[in-house]
Order: C-alpha cells, then sequence, then structure tokens
C-alpha cells in the first residue's frame, strides 16, 4: 500500500508469546460446552485477526452482483483447510453480511457471530490431520461501517476491492491474517454491460440470458489481503511483457485512450525490477485504474489497485507518478510473493517498496536517492517517537485500523535498508535482495529472517546493527554519512 501525499490531505491516513495464545485458545475450541468466542493468532497488532487450528489450502469465492453497488452481493464461500489441532469449533473472520447457511463437509452446521468471528460447530468433532471442506452461503456488502476503511470499494461504475490490513473478513469468511497463505478460485456474475477481473488468470466465461459469469484462478497462494474483485463498465487492455508474461491493465471504458500512455509503462517497468532482483514471480500482471477516492494504491496480487486520478491530474509529475506505479509493482516481490508473518514486519513490504520506488526515480528522473534518504534522516527521530521504529510500529488507533501504515514503515524503514547498504556495500546489498525473494518466494518471512540471511550473505554478524535500526528509539549513526543529523523539532 502506498499512502499518497494527497491521503495526507484527505484522511490521516510467531513468537514464544504467540505460541501459547495459539496454544491457549485452542484449548477453547475443544471446549464444547463453552460460548461461542472470537479467536486470533496473536498478532501484536491485531490480536484477534486470523484463527488457530487449521491451515487454508484454498478458497472457491462466488459473488453475485445485481448492478446496484450499494446492494449486498450474494455470495457462496467455500474454504478447503487441513486441521492443525483437534477441533469441536471452526473460527472464521467474518463481520459484515447475513449468513444464510454452513456445511460442513457437505452437511449442516450450526453456527454464530462472535465478535468479528463465524463460530462454526459441525456435526462431529473434526481430529487434528483432517481435510475439510466449509460453505458458507451469505451476502458480502459494499457498504461498510462508518468506522472502518477498506473491504468493497464503491467506483463510479461498480466495485473494486482494498483488504489491506485487516478487512478481507468484511467481503468473504477467511482466515483473515497473511501468515496463512491460500490459492483461490474466483467466479464474478454480472449483469449485462459489466465485466469482472480477479487476481490470477481466467479460466472461463460462461454467458446465461442476460448475465455473465467470469472465473479467475491464481497460481500461486495469496492473502487474503491481497484479494481483488473488480466489477464495472471497463476495458480490459491486454499485452505482452518480459519473458512472454501475459498482462491486462483494467480502465473505466471511457477513458482507454487517455490512459494508455500509462499503461504502456508497465512492461518496462517489470524488465527493470527484474534487473534488481530477479524474475517476475507471478502468472500475470497488470494495473487497475479506478475511479474512486481511496486515498492509496494497494499492490493486491498481479492486479495492484490505482485511483484513476493519480494519471489524470495533471500537477503530479509525470516521474512521479511513474514512481508510484513502481511502488506497487515491487510490492508483488516484497509483500506478495514474500509476506509478512506478521503485521509488525510489515517494514519488509514498504521498505522495500520505498526503496525501489526511490531508486527508480534516482535512475530515471535524476532524482538522487542519497538526498531523500537525508531528509528522511533528519525527520526520522520524530517518526519513531509517533509511530514506533520501523520493525516495532504501534498498534493502529481505534476504527482507523490502516494506521499503522505511518512515515516510519515507509522511507523509515528504506532508510534502514540505505544504512545496510552503506555498511555491507552495493554487490552484497544486493545479492540479499535476490537470495530475499528467490528463498522466500511463496512464503511467508519475518524480521529475523531477515538479519539472519543478511549477516549470512555479508559475512558478519549483523545483528547488533540492524536491531538498534529496526527497534531502536532513536536513529543511528549513518555509516559513510558522519554529517547527517536529526533535524531541530
Amino acid at each position: 500500500m502506498l499512502l499518497t501525499p494527497r491521503t495526507r490531505v484527505r484522511r490521516p491516513r510467531r513468537s514464544k508469546a504467540a505460541a501459547l495464545l495459539v496454544s491457549a485458545v485452542s484449548v477453547c475450541l475443544l471446549a464444547a460446552s463453552a460460548p461461542a468466542v472470537p479467536l486470533g493468532v496473536g498478532d501484536r497488532l491485531f490480536p484477534l485477526l486470523g484463527n488457530p487450528g487449521y491451515d487454508v489450502a484454498s478458497y472457491d469465492l462466488d459473488f453475485t452482483y445485481s448492478g446496484a453497488n450499494d446492494k449486498p452481493l450474494r455470495a457462496v464461500t467455500t474454504i478447503n483447510a487441513w486441521t492443525t489441532t483437534s477441533l469441536d469449533r471452526v473460527n472464521l473472520d467474518f463481520a459484515h453480511g447475513d449468513v444464510e447457511s454452513v456445511e460442513v463437509d457437505g452437511a449442516p452446521a450450526t453456527f454464530a457471530g462472535a465478535g468479528e468471528d463465524l463460530v462454526v460447530t459441525p456435526r462431529k468433532p473434526l481430529p487434528r490431520g483432517t481435510w475439510t471442506r466449509i460453505t458458507v452461503r451469505h451476502t458480502s456488502d459494499p457498504v461498510t461501517a462508518d468506522d472502518r476503511d477498506g473491504g468493497w470499494v464503491r467506483t463510479a461504475d461498480g466495485l473494486a476491492m482494498a483488504n489491506q490490513a485487516d478487512v478481507a473478513h468484511l467481503v468473504f469468511p477467511c482466515n483473515d491474517h497473511p501468515s496463512d497463505k491460500a490459492m483461490f478460485t474466483i467466479r464474478i456474475t454480472a449483469p449485462e454491460g459489466y465485466t469482472a477481473v480477479a487476481n490470477g488468470l481466467p479460466t472461463g466465461v460462461h454467458r446465461a440470458g442476460r448475465t455473465t459469469t467470469w472465473t479467475y484462478r491464481t497460481e500461486h497462494p495469496m492473502a487474503t489481503e491481497l484479494a481483488q474483485v473488480s466489477i464495472g463498465r471497463s476495458a480490459v487492455v491486454h499485452r505482452t511483457g518480459p519473458h512472454h508474461l501475459p498482462m491486462r491493465d483494467v480502465v473505466p471504458a471511457k477513458d482507454r485512450g487517455a490512459l494508455e500512455p500509462w499503461l504502456a509503462k508497465t512492461p518496462d517497468q517489470i524488465a527493470w525490477m527484474e534487473s534488481k532482483v530477479g524474475p517476475y514471480p507471478f502468472e500475470t500482471y497488470g494495473v487497475l485504474m479506478a475511479e474512486a477516492a481511496t486515498g492509496f494504491e494497494l499492490e493486491t496480487q498481479t492486479l495492484s489497485l490505482f485511483e484513476k486520478d493519480l494519471f489524470t491530474e495533471p500537477a503530479y509529475p509525470k516521474w512521479y507518478v511513474e514512481s508510484i506505479m513502481v511502488h506497487e509493482l515491487s510490492h508483488q516481490w516484497f509483500g506478495d510473493s514474500v509476506s509478512p508473518r506478521t503485521w509488525s514486519d510489515l517494514w519488509l513490504n514498504e521498505g522495500h517498496a520505498t526503496w525501489y520506488e526511490a531508486l527508480y526515480a534516482q535512475e530515471k528522473a535524476n532524482r538522487p536517492m542519497a538526498a531523500r534518504m537525508k531528509a528522511a534522516y533528519g525527520v526520522s527521530d520524530r517518526w519513531r517517537a509517533a509511530g514506533g521504529p520501523p520493525a516495532a510500529p504501534k498498534a493502529p488507533k481505534p476504527g482507523q485500523k490502516i494506521s499503522i501504515f505511518r512515515p516510519n514503515v515507509y522511507d523509515g524503514a528504506a532508510l534502514a535498508l540505505y544504512a545496510l547498504r552503506q555498511e555491507i556495500g552495493g554487490p552484497a546489498f544486493e545479492h540479499l535482495e535476490r537470495a530475499w525473494v528467490s528463498g522466500h518466494r511463496d512464503g511467508v518471512a519475518t524480521t529475523a529472517d531477515f538479519v539472519r540471511l543478511a549477516s549470512q550473505v555479508s559475512g558478519r554478524d549483523l545483528g547488533d546493527f540492524l536491531q538498534a535500526w529496526l527497534y531502536g528509539e532513536k536513529t543511528p549513526p549513518m555509516p559513510g554519512h558522519p554529517d547527517w543529523k536529526p533535524a531541530a523539532p
């Protein structure tokens, strides 16, 4: 996600302890007589996000859109999962729709709401190591509560999704935490005149009367926060990227011609990123330019979400818009392919995306990264005081879950990467970046994993160095720049 400058005008924008918590809540699951309670996987920033006791293998999402983006969609969500402990109940994250029925392995199951969880009780307990299928028939409401950001985004001609950080469960029942990635199949039925696009590649289009159903399937696992569905009066523009990569962009049909010069830039941007960190990690890519006021851009997997105004507002310099495109593109490696195990590891996403955004601006528009980093260094102590250090961000504000996306995890985290490069040298840093995305491809990783790999690649223990940069209350001295000082308050 990138909170662009206009956002700040419009809207403020597993450890031992976690293991003990998971163990404790698993005991709760086994207590059949206990009332339904919300659970979580022990995330420091979102304690009740995700659920213990199972590992999702795949989601099958089926949405039916009426043509009115202020009316609930009819939906069926099917979850295939392995149980990791014996379960009398299964908690799903789901908080913004009506549930009609639930089945577990084809048999009706009882269900109840508890906080933002849907608690499902199958007819028989599920032993550990069981392959199970849960089918939920429900509605999915695009009109979100006043105190929540994200989920469905209502556009001028339909809908899109923005599920980061913790709101996929406002759209569909799920295990809504990035540590549990899964494969997705997504079907969307919409009236004549609408086009639907989702993550992954199309596998079928079926027309029946005055409606059309599109089906898409991912070829790589995906976190729930990265799911994307676009429904609108859209044009889908196809082209070929590097190494014959199939690409598709989604834009309002009426704006296709005006937006084409921006769309045409993406293949070269992909080639540029590949020159820095290695092969593009997914089966397709494209940009979704939505006619909506979100206040941010978002790296939804294989189909990044942008506000159309970013490309049509003449006040934004060309180099700036292109660097924002690269920011979201770089997330396909950093955040999507390699996902954070906990939300405290968010800096691994945003710091790297900011790094390549700045590097692109330096190489393509003569905007020196050192100048940007020096400016960031000047205010870094203030960022740390306000939002916490890069790898230990403060908890989100009540009702503003995206408030974890503060400057400390963007330029503050990129500043830590700059310091690391200064410390170990350019060749070692570039080796580290490539090893990081190749070694953790399609998986999840932690800050500790990054520190270990950096130490391995550099040939020396970087634990203390990175501890200070990632967790310190004050910004350490910048290697190679003894003249850089914190700015006065």
